[in-house]
């Protein structure tokens, strides 16, 4: 009896780690990292998608070394990966660079980020529905 108690255990609380870390990024490589991405983006709401996908790509273009980038990543939450970003947005917005200059905010550059992404889907869908005609 002592013995199934301790199994018991053992299995509840694996199954309690392994959900808690099902809303973090696997960084221990890279493939696992892009991997947990993409299980995490699904998850989220539509519309915190893109603003998680960008700023997961933030993260990487500001951080070039595979080793660094993914120390960084492991076990975060969508929510901490778009706070790094966020800060990175504003490093880069701060120093003069274009791409981050011509938004006032982080919330503005996903927005539009947003209406372009909804415009190339909208165009793919044109695409198929024409060749399918």
């Amino acid at each position: 009896m002592k013995k199934i108690s301790i199994m018991l255990m053992i299995a509840s609380l694996a199954f309690l780690t392994a959900c808690n870390n099902g809303q973090k990024i696997n960084g221990h490589t890279s493939k696992t990292a892009f991997k947990s991405v993409k299980i995490l983006k699904n998850r989220l709401l539509p519309e915190n998608r893109i603003e998680f996908e960008v700023a997961f790509w933030t993260i990487r273009d500001d951080i070039k070394d595979d080793k660094q980038f993914l120390s960084t990543v492991d076990g975060k939450t969508p929510e901490e990966i778009i706070a790094i970003a966020k800060e990175i947005y504003q490093q880069r917005k701060t120093a003069g660079v274009q791409e981050y200059t011509q938004y006032k905010t982080w919330e503005e550059m996903i927005t539009r980020f947003g209406r372009e992404r909804l415009e190339q889907d909208n165009r793919k869908s044109t695409k198929k529905e024409s060749s399918q005609e």
